[in-house]
């Protein structure tokens, strides 16, 4: 999770079989915070909270 200053201040392992599973699961760690997904340094994609 990301923090209002743009630092990590949480993170969360997640195992899924491929990109849209873990897409999946990430949307529901929007909670408060945006999320970046990463695979090792790969990123995925990222979810900004609803403002």
């Amino acid at each position: 999770m990301i923090g209002w200053n743009g630092h990590i201040v949480r993170r969360v392992d997640i195992e899924c079989d491929d990109d849209e599973a873990a897409k999946e699961r990430a949307k529901l760690l929007v909670d408060g915070h945006d999320i970046e997904l990463w695979d090792g340094g790969r990123k995925i994609a990222e979810f900004k909270m609803a403002h």
